[in-house]
């Protein structure tokens, strides 16, 4: 979704930002921030009680093997912790339409899903007959079983495998039928390690009225970051994280989201719903860390960043 807009932080205004407005402005992007488990680790469900805000979003992922009977399973232990729970719907992954069905029914009556990331999915071979985000919502089962609120994938650095012209194309698409059917859409985009093509995208995106949440990476190591950069296929974000020799020292032991939450935070810049985190390094790692922020255990540090306190 790269858009050729360049968003630089504006110095001016940078340094006329004083430290008591920068960390409160930093605390504010990230209210009501959501995060991503990864349906592997369901036993950090309940050490994030403490942790997190009630009502919380906590996204399922649908990784290739896992059935939407274990979404569903993950969606009622989130529920009963006191979190929202908000499923991935993949849908290359899903086999018919009676299975999306299923899956939007036993999500709404088991745990109270009213909320749903819809994608395509990584495969590639359709498991049934959805190849699309777009599918999937042309079918009318989301308002059906009361799932109206409905977040759709970004791409601030484009994807692999499909043209920015098709992606554009397709977020209009969606826009369209989520007007038409009374769905309330938002962008949830894939994760960066840079600022400039989060804001660059979501420039574009609130063009045609989406409010935007921008995906980061949860504090996690280095070498697991890497891993799920190219397999995700942000080669652009890669090498900026790899470019930071004054950091690499703490990079290789730990790699947070703190210099990009810091510009993403500053005023002036494309306007930003919330932030989403995904949670490379663990759930209960990028939970300790927002409650760290949300009391305002962090410093501001001269590299552009901040200093996490301990959790």
């Amino acid at each position: 979704m790269q858009t050729g807009l360049t968003v630089e932080p504006d110095a001016t205004r940078v340094a006329r930002a004083s430290p008591e407005d920068e960390r409160r402005n930093i605390q504010t992007l990230l209210v009501g921030a959501s995060l991503e488990l990864s349906s592997r680790d369901p036993a950090e469900i309940d050490a994030c009680a403490d942790l997190l805000e009630p009502g919380t979003a906590v996204y399922i992922s649908m990784p290739p093997g896992q059935t939407y009977h274990g979404t569903v399973a993950l969606a009622a232990r989130l529920r009963r912790a006191g979190f929202r729970p908000v499923p991935h719907v993949a849908a290359r992954r899903i086999a018919s339409r009676d299975a999306l069905d299923e899956y939007l029914a036993r999500a709404a009556s088991e745990a109270g899903v009213d909320r749903a990331l819809v994608i395509a999915g990584d495969s590639d071979r359709p498991s049934g007959p959805f190849d699309s985000s777009l599918g999937l919502l042309e079918t009318g089962l989301f308002q059906r079983h009361g799932i109206t609120h409905v977040g759709v994938a970004g791409y601030p650095e484009g994807h692999p495998r499909i043209a920015a012209t098709a992606l554009d194309a397709a977020l209009a698409a969606k826009k369209g039928l989520a007007q038409r059917a009374g769905l309330d859409l938002q962008v949830v985009t894939q994760f960066c390690f840079e600022s400039a093509p989060v804001l660059s995208c979501a420039a574009k995106i609130r063009g045609y009225g989406l409010p935007v949440r921008a995906g980061l990476s949860g504090p996690a190591s280095l070498p697991r970051l890497l891993r799920f950069a190219m397999l995700c296929g942000i080669g652009n974000s890669v090498r900026a994280l790899k470019a930071r020799p004054q950091a690499i020292t703490r990079l290789l032991v730990e790699a947070g989201p703190e210099a990009v939450v810091r510009d993403l935070a500053r005023p002036g810049g494309a306007p930003i719903a919330g932030v989403h985190f995904f949670c490379f390094g663990g759930l209960v790692r990028t939970a300790r860390w927002l409650r760290a922020m949300r009391e305002g255990r962090f410093e501001l540090t001269p590299d552009g960043g901040f200093r996490v306190g301990a959790a």
